[in-house]
């Protein structure tokens, strides 16, 4: 790999491709787009090393939009596409850029495993709780009772909590942000690039077209500090406009606390991200709105753990020591064979 001493300085405008974005106006992925951009050239990798791979959906446009190398997969396969480049190749930088629906219905099945197995992927997942690219149909994140052009009458189906399930599968590295928080986005990707291992990023993010106001009891000013809470390892969970409020650990359940009355911040949950325990992240991840949580945003886990394409490199290297290289052609003829005329 090339040496930061010899690494060129690179530029937002480096990453930057010579296509037309074509997303509608005022849609939140452009603020993903352009947080992505900023952040690469700060990583210290060839621009060569780069790989952005996607499925379909809108969020799936990113590889055309990135200068690097990438891949526009089909609907749902994306994490399997990625994780046979990062086996073949593990030096690259595998990016995957994915939608609640491309990642969560079609695609459930490889997202879970290409988490569970660890494999050195940094994942995107933008989350509007909509179907942007077909118009408008209720997805794996919308809410139950959602009325869309799917579900006429309200949709009846449970929604799915990403981070819940990136925590179910023991994903190593899992973290929420919000498109329009540029600063706060940055850092959580800056910190996902840096892990080892599968990373998991939700960015919570606005369809103005089919879904406007989707977070925005996240997003609007004189509501934010009330419905957020920022999550830094080793601080307390303190959240409110007057820093006032906090969530504490009532035998297994969390609850919302007023730091009045005899309760300080000493009462409250400490946030550990390095918890080898999952239990402690999902707990954070149910944190719902509807039941008078604020949402957190920040690192929910951040462990280590053996990455799949190191181990599958040491596997072959211990096989072919004790068997030697392998030959295909041999393979091909070994057993029963015919011969058609």
């Amino acid at each position: 790999m090339t040496t930061s001493a010899t690494l060129p300085v690179y530029k937002k405008k480096d990453f930057q491709s010579d296509q037309d974005v074509r997303w509608c106006p005022g849609c939140g992925d452009y603020a993903i787009l352009s947080a992505v951009q900023s952040v690469f050239p700060e990583l210290g990798v060839p621009k060569e090393k780069f790989v952005v791979v996607s499925g379909i959906g809108c969020s799936s446009r990113f590889p055309y939009y990135m200068n690097t190398f990438g891949f526009h997969t089909i609907h749902g396969r994306a994490p399997a596409l990625a994780t046979g480049i990062k086996i073949a190749r593990p030096d690259l930088e595998v990016w995957l850029a994915t939608g609640d629906g491309d990642a969560l219905s079609i695609g459930g099945n490889h997202t879970i495993h290409m988490l569970r197995r660890n494999v050195g992927i940094k994942v995107l997942l933008f989350n509007n709780r909509i179907y942007g690219l077909t118009k408008g149909q209720y997805s794996p994140t919308s809410e139950l009772g959602k009325r869309a052009k799917s579900t006429p009458y309200g949709s009846l189906d449970r929604p799915f909590q990403p981070l819940s399930l990136a925590l179910g599968a023991e994903a190593t590295f899992v973290a929420r942000s919000v498109d329009i928080f540029q600063p706060h986005l940055k850092t959580v990707l800056r910190k996902a690039a840096a892990h080892t291992g599968s990373a998991f990023v939700e960015v919570l993010q606005n369809c103005n077209i089919f879904n406007d106001g989707a977070w925005e009891t996240l997003t609007e000013k004189g509501l934010r500090d009330e419905h957020t809470i920022v999550l830094e390892h080793g601080s307390p969970l303190v959240f409110g406009k007057e820093r006032d409020k906090g969530i504490r650990l009532n035998g297994l359940d969390l609850e919302v606390v007023k730091l009045e009355g005899g309760v300080s911040e000493g009462d409250l949950l400490v946030h550990d991200e390095r918890n080898p325990n999952p239990a402690y992240a999902f707990l954070l991840s149910r944190m719902d709105a509807d039941l008078g949580f604020p949402t957190p945003i920040g690192v929910l886990r951040a462990v280590d753990a053996p990455c799949y394409e190191e181990d599958i490199a040491e596997q072959m290297r211990a096989v072919t020591e004790k068997k030697g290289e392998g030959d295909l052609a041999a393979l091909l003829h070994a057993g029963d064979t015919w011969e058609v005329k």
